[in-house]
């Protein structure tokens, strides 16, 4: 909005005493505000928060909750309503038939993204489920890929140098995208790469989702502290460090528009995060790579966590409550459904939801099985976090599949390192 002063107002400017001069400054000041966008104060040329488009349940009270505290404390003004199951209310409704999804979630959300083509980051938040069940396509075996995973391939079947992945190990069957941001050394645009890089935020209960901006703007205003803790499993024996992270195919795509691939050997996993540890040292990073059986816990303040969680062959369930974390951390485990409810539940296989309730501001789970090659490199996650990107880029960088079964928990703006120059990440 633009404002003039007549050359009345101005004359009469000479006659005013210096107080009155100031309060009329300060009055014009504060009306100039009011007519300017939201967050406009803080604005450059090109503002993340701009990126960012969060959609929001709204027949769920806690979805409401959570994504009107995240838009007013990070000033995104790009909000997406939706109407669905409030999966934060009953397991059954984490999962939402394909055709429903469609309607109620994809359809007005694409038209949103038609009408701002600057979005690169979607949040999900607490009480929009977390799968779709008969996905058209993709998934594993029912089609049943995270909704989170199949929105961050919108678009993909328009790019002619997308590759669909068949995922095989013995009775286990699948489909996915293979990630066209996988191992970037560039950071991420919409326009570039396609697809958008979707984040959630979720736990067990609203307050544990709304910590995560918490956190998130924490590690925003204070320097990295604490540690990465790198905790292997000898069980499943050391690859060649020199050849991780292992690549994102095994063999070449049939075309370059399909190919077929089976599980990745678990020493593959414990060697990269070997050298995640190697190259994270030579940079002068404080980081604990264990080698021994016992699985590590009693741990604070912990800036990033890599572990194969219950399939560690001597995992120790009271152990992995013990950890707790300092703003701005990231973990991954190398568990088949960590991310299988966002509900308190018992039994069966450790979760993220644990993580995010002791402190973590980032977590990478899986709604069902993935395999193994899903699951984010170290090696590249913190090599990229450490580099100042931001988590959902270091989050989607070291992961190799869209459509598939992964959910990425956080802000996706957050960044608990300084910026780096780009080559530096390299």
């Amino acid at each position: 909005m633009h404002y003039s002063i007549d050359a009345a107002t101005a004359a009469g400017f000479r006659t005013k005493s210096l107080p009155a001069i100031l309060t009329f400054v300060v009055v014009f000041a504060l009306a100039a505000s009011a007519f300017a966008a939201p967050g406009e104060a803080a604005s450059g040329p090109a503002r993340d928060v701009d990126r960012v488009a969060v959609v929001r349940n709204d027949d769920s009270p806690i979805s409401c909750a959570v994504a009107n505290d995240y838009s007013r404390r990070r000033g995104v003004a790009n909000v997406v309503a939706v109407h669905c199951p409030d999966s934060a209310t009953d397991a059954e409704r984490e999962t939402i038939p394909s055709d429903d999804y469609r309607k109620a979630i994809e359809e007005p959300l694409r038209k949103y993204l038609a009408a701002h083509p600057g979005i690169d980051f979607i949040v999900l938040t607490k009480g929009v489920p977390i799968r779709i069940q008969g996905a058209p396509g993709r998934g594993a075996e029912g089609h049943t890929p995270s909704l989170d995973s199949y929105l961050a391939a919108l678009d993909y079947r328009t790019h002619a140098d997308s590759i669909t992945v068949h995922l095989k190990d013995h009775d286990f069957t699948g489909i996915a995208w293979a990630n066209r941001f996988w191992d970037s050394h560039e950071r991420f645009s919409h326009a570039k790469f396609g697809g958008y890089l979707v984040t959630r935020l979720d736990g067990y209960k609203q307050a544990d989702a709304i910590a995560l901006t918490t956190r998130s703007l924490q590690a925003d205003k204070q320097a990295m502290a604490g540690s990465i803790l790198l905790d292997t499993c000898p069980s499943f024996g050391y690859a060649d460090i020199k050849h991780q992270p292992a690549p994102q195919l095994q063999k070449p795509a049939v075309g370059k528009r399909g190919t077929e691939i089976g599980e990745l050997s678990y020493d593959q996993y414990n060697a990269d995060m070997q050298r995640a540890a190697e190259r994270l040292k030579a940079r002068g990073l404080a980081v604990e790579l264990d080698l021994d059986d016992k699985f590590i816990g009693d741990r604070k303040n912990l800036m990033g966590y890599i572990s194969w969680g219950s399939n560690d062959s001597h995992f120790d369930d009271k152990a992995y409550h013990t950890l707790r974390f300092a703003p701005g951390s990231l973990c991954e485990t190398a568990v088949s459904t960590s991310a299988r409810t966002f509900l308190p539940t018992e039994g069966g296989q450790s979760l993220i939801a644990d993580l995010i309730s002791q402190g973590a501001t980032g977590a990478k789970g899986y709604t069902d099985e993935p395999l193994l090659q899903a699951i984010a490199s170290p090696t590249i996650l913190f090599d990229r976090y450490t580099h100042g990107w931001t988590l959902a880029e270091s989050y989607y960088a070291a992961s190799r599949f869209v459509g598939w079964e992964d959910v990425v928990i956080g802000d996706p703006l957050c960044r608990g390192y300084p910026e780096k120059k780009a080559e530096d990440g390299k």
